[in-house]
This record gives C-alpha cells, structure tokens and sequence, in this order.
C-alpha cells in the first residue's frame, strides 16, 4: 500500500527540464515526510533549485538520481516561474531551510535526528540552535567529515551507531545527493535522507538570510550575491541560464 502512495505522488509530478518536481505545499512536504519517517522504507528526498536543474542538464548522473527520489521539493522561484512558462502549476516555494526548521520542530523523541557535513561547526551549532528551541528533538549525533571516498567508513559507522532515522547531509549539490543514492542503503536505520545544502548555514547563523520580502520576490539570489559575491558563477546558472533553458525547451516543444 505504501508504494501504492508514491506511485500515485509520483504520477501528478511537474517535469520541468526533464526533472519531476513535487507540487506540494509546506504541509503537504511534512505530512509526507512524516509518513515516510514512520514507514519501514528507505527515502531520499531531494530540494531542487533553479541551478540544480541546470546541473542535471549537463550531468547524467545527477539527473538520474534527481529521477529516481521519492521527493523533490521546490526549493526556489524560479521553479515557480518555469511551471507557469510551460502551462503547469507548483503551489509555493517549499524553502529547504524553512522546510528543516519546520520538520525539526514537529518530529517527536522517537525519531533520533544526524546531522552530517556543514563546514566549521556549521552541522553542530545548527542543531544546537534547533535543539534549544525545540525540547523534544533528539539529535542522534553530528559530523562535519567530507563527501570524499575515504570517508565513508566513518561516516556509516558514526551514523549506524546513532541509530539515526533523520539523516541531513549538507555537502552542497551535487555532491550531497550523489553521496546519498550511493550510500543510504549501507545505513539501515535511517529511514529518510535530505540533502539540504547550505542550510545548516542559515540555521546555525553563520550566513544571514535575505528579509523575508525579498524571498517572496524571489530576489533572494541577489541578497547572496551581494553577501557571497564569490557566488556569482552560481547565481548566474540560476538567473540567466536556467530562464534560457526553460525558454528554449517551450520553443522546441511547440
């Protein structure tokens, strides 16, 4: 029955570049993630943004991977904006890091929580943060390690001992996702797993986030260029690319 449900999730997905992208609205993406953490299956979940995609244009492997996971949130506008170009329709912009936030004040004791990646501390002060605000989480155990080879061994023996069910991994995209459709199943516990990209960031408070006007204008990207101006190759696959692909792919279909 359980598969029965993705299946029929799976069906009403919006494909834009030829990655599926769940309608869903900040609710729905808990209440779905909140099945699948009380569920006997693994899950990957997945945040694609408007730069994501444009990846998965040039990286096979990556957009396999964007195929094959049970959820993919809209994580930006600009998915919104494409929906809209092609004559489809995504609900609202479910944010990674709102969505984490959200998802770690709703969960109950029962489901341990691991924090990997982040750099300097990023993982740890993020879930010291949440866990201050938010009595009942437990966090199952932190780890910043890195997505390289050489560290899986730990990785899995650190995250299989925590007993984990939650497992956020920010090691950026798209590295982060990589690393989970590889080694998720080494990890039988843990029954989702979210890359979730800079937000251990935001939370922990090492990078502000842009006020709340600009995101739902979605300017957010230029609240980080001017913050993180070594960013601007990224915001540009974003802002500019990303628009040229959509526009290109409604010409060639018509």
């Amino acid at each position: 029955m359980q598969n029965e449900k993705w299946k029929m999730q799976h069906m009403k997905r919006v494909h834009i570049l030829g990655v599926p992208i769940d309608p869903v609205t900040m609710d729905e993406a808990i209440d779905q993630v909140s099945r699948m953490l009380a569920g006997s299956l693994q899950h990957h979940v997945m945040t694609p943004n408007s730069e994501m995609l444009v990846e998965a244009n040039r990286n096979p492997a990556f957009a396999v991977v964007l195929q094959k996971s049970t959820l993919n949130l809209p994580d930006s506008a600009g998915l919104l904006w494409a929906a809209r170009k092609q004559g489809t329709h995504i609900p609202e912009r479910v944010s990674g890091v709102d969505f984490v936030e959200r998802l770690c004040a709703e969960l109950h004791a029962d489901v341990p929580v691991f924090f990997l990646g982040g750099r300097n501390d990023a993982g740890k002060k993020a879930a010291e943060k949440l866990a201050t605000s938010n009595q009942q989480l437990h966090i199952a155990g932190t780890f910043e390690g890195t997505p390289r080879e050489e560290n899986v061994v730990e990785i899995v023996s650190r995250v299989n001992a925590s007993a984990a069910k939650l497992l956020l991994v920010a090691y950026g995209s798209p590295q982060q996702d990589l690393w989970i459709a590889t080694y998720l199943s080494l990890m039988p516990a843990v029954r989702v797993a979210i890359g979730v990209g800079g937000t251990f960031d935001f939370l922990s408070g090492r990078i502000t986030r842009a006020p709340r006007w600009m995101q739902h204008a979605g300017l957010e990207w230029l609240w980080r260029l001017c913050k993180e101006p070594r960013r601007w190759k990224r915001i540009l696959r974003a802002t500019v690319v990303f628009p040229y692909l959509v526009l290109r792919a409604k010409r060639t279909a018509r």
